[in-house]
């Protein structure tokens, strides 16, 4: 067996003479093992939340939209557009009409986004999944909102009777005195409200593109085309072949792009919690300072007599530093047994419930295993820092005193 760990393991177990050294160990055992559950448990929950977040943005966005660079709308039928449909990868194509108006309820009204939508958006972001109240149906008069909408309106889909009045100005010109000949009206029906979040639910009403258009005062244009591609395309290659075939007249954006302040902000979010924890772990580990300390004074006299021996300074360090080591591993073993288990619990029995209004009845968890590699890497580097401290220095103070 090997000497340093045989002593070091006999040291860790052993009963010392001064029961406060006992104390330390078992605190500083209990001082990293809670920093490592809380790392698990934290960034377990903070994946859950980010991949809720963004399934909820993918509910809504292509994996891929292509706008005009110059302008508002452009013409589907073109050459360049049409020739999109044979690349290999698409799944769907969605032609869009997009713009904004004034929706009108008794005397309740408010500004919002129209969003006009071909048959294939349905397909495409399993829209219908993120209905709230009444059904997803864009047929005729009928459109989808958003809850926030219908909450500013008072309205909803068990309106039956009355209608919502959707104004959107005119193209072009109007010299007419009365500003009622300066705006289209399109008169529909709630078949359903949404609820994705804030940013959404109280800006966006989803309707039948024809309807879309002939609100907005436009004909065959689209202000964008978003596609959906098959789950075994290759997304940056089907980008960059889009690219090629458009030009620079067009501009292509994938998922991340359309939403780029979102994912910079879930990753700075999730860098900062793990950097937080990580400090608070830090100051836990200070203990293991205090223990090897402890250890390495109260054992002096076997310093000395494993000096007599024939060991060197190097061998007696690897024993204190690997009884440091044994302590952060020790810790660092039961936070991750403890972390899991309580992501498990809430997993299964879902025990931290979310607020109402939400889509998910109870916090998300999601583990990576990425994220457990990287935390029992910087456990343990954190351990093995907090235990060469004391064994270089109060080792060099009792081992040169002999020499």
């Amino acid at each position: 067996m090997n000497l340093p760990f045989f002593i070091a393991r006999r040291y860790l177990i052993s009963k010392k003479s001064h029961n406060a050294i006992n104390i330390i160990s078992c605190v500083s055992v209990m001082g990293v093992c809670i920093g490592t559950m809380a790392l698990i448990i934290v960034l377990s929950a903070f994946n859950g939340l980010s991949d809720l977040v963004q399934s909820l943005y993918n509910s809504f966005d292509p994996d891929i939209a292509i706008t005009i660079k110059q302008g508002k709308t452009f013409d589907p039928d073109s050459f360049e557009i049409q020739s999109l449909k044979k690349v290999n990868g698409i799944a769907y194509y969605n032609e869009v009409m997009q713009g904004n108006a004034l929706l009108k309820f008794n005397d309740k009204q408010c500004i919002a986004t129209i969003k006009g939508v071909g048959k294939e958006f349905k397909k495409m972001t399993s829209f219908d999944t993120l209905i709230h109240d009444g059904i997803y149906s864009l047929e005729k008069s009928n459109i989808v909102v958003g809850r926030g909408i219908c909450n500013i309106l008072q309205t909803g889909p068990k309106e039956l009777f009355t209608p919502i009045s959707i104004y959107a100005p005119k193209r072009g010109n109007n010299n007419s005195i009365n500003p009622e000949d300066g705006m289209n009206e399109l008169k529909v029906f709630v078949s359903g409200a949404f609820t994705i979040n804030d940013e959404f639910d109280n800006n966006y009403v989803i309707m039948n593109i024809d309807n879309a258009r002939k609100l907005l005062d436009y004909k065959n244009e689209v202000t964008s085309i978003e596609l959906k591609l098959k789950p075994d395309a290759d997304r940056e290659k089907v980008q960059q072949q889009l690219i090629s075939i458009l030009g620079n007249k067009f501009v292509v954006k994938n998922r991340e792009e359309q939403n780029a302040m979102l994912y910079k902000t879930l990753k700075s979010e999730k860098l900062w919690t793990f950097l937080i924890l990580i400090f608070i772990l830090i100051i836990a580990t200070f203990n293991v300072i205090g223990s090897l300390t402890m250890l390495i004074i109260e054992k002096k006299k076997d310093i000395t007599i494993l000096n007599n021996m024939g060991a060197d300074v190097t061998l007696i360090r690897r024993i204190f530093l690997l009884e440091g080591l044994m302590i952060t591993l020790l810790g660092a073993f039961l936070g991750l047994l403890l972390g899991l288990f309580v992501c498990w619990l809430q997993v299964q029995f879902k025990l931290v419930r979310m607020s109402e209004g939400w889509l998910v009845d109870a916090y998300p968890i999601k583990i990576h295993i990425g994220d457990i590699a990287l935390i029992i890497s910087i456990v343990l580097l954190i351990g093995f820092a907090a235990a060469w401290y004391p064994v270089r220095f109060f080792t060099k103070k009792y081992l040169l005193r002999i020499a």
